[in-house]
């Protein structure tokens, strides 16, 4: 017998993952799948805000039959509001990989507890698992 699996309503789903943090991107989200980044470190503090390029990372999680999967990646968020795939410079490195860490702290409980879904890596997942980073 299988159990259907039953989402919270989008609404209620944006408005909670909104309050996590300051991640979720509304106008790159749909019903089925969120869009999280974050501007972890600043490449250029110097030039006006709106100039400024950031290293950080951003996250899609998709609705799978019995919660979410997810994909990660790094890069670089650039003056023109797009991310570039790119290594992360050793000086910003564990600037970024805490901020992503403290996110996926955050998430879990809502999803798999509160929530009561799944939440796994997708298997075309090109980084490190998060609960792996997580256990550092």
């Amino acid at each position: 017998m299988t159990i259907a699996t039953s989402f919270p309503p989008h609404g209620r789903l944006m408005s909670k993952l909104t309050a996590i943090g300051p991640y979720l991107r509304e106008k790159k989200s749909q019903p089925q799948k969120f869009f999280f980044d974050c501007l972890s470190s600043c490449i250029n503090a110097d030039k006006e805000p709106e100039l400024r390029e950031f290293w950080g990372w951003w996250l899609v999680m998709t609705a799978t039959d019995s919660g979410y999967q997810y994909e990660y990646d790094f890069g670089r968020f650039n003056a023109a509001g797009e991310w570039a795939s790119g290594k992360l410079p050793a000086k910003h490195k564990e600037a970024v990989l805490k901020t992503l860490v403290d996110f996926y702290a955050k998430l879990t409980p809502f999803i798999i507890d509160e929530c009561e879904l799944t939440l796994v890596p997708a298997a075309t997942l090109t980084q490190t698992p998060l609960t792996k980073l997580s256990a550092h």
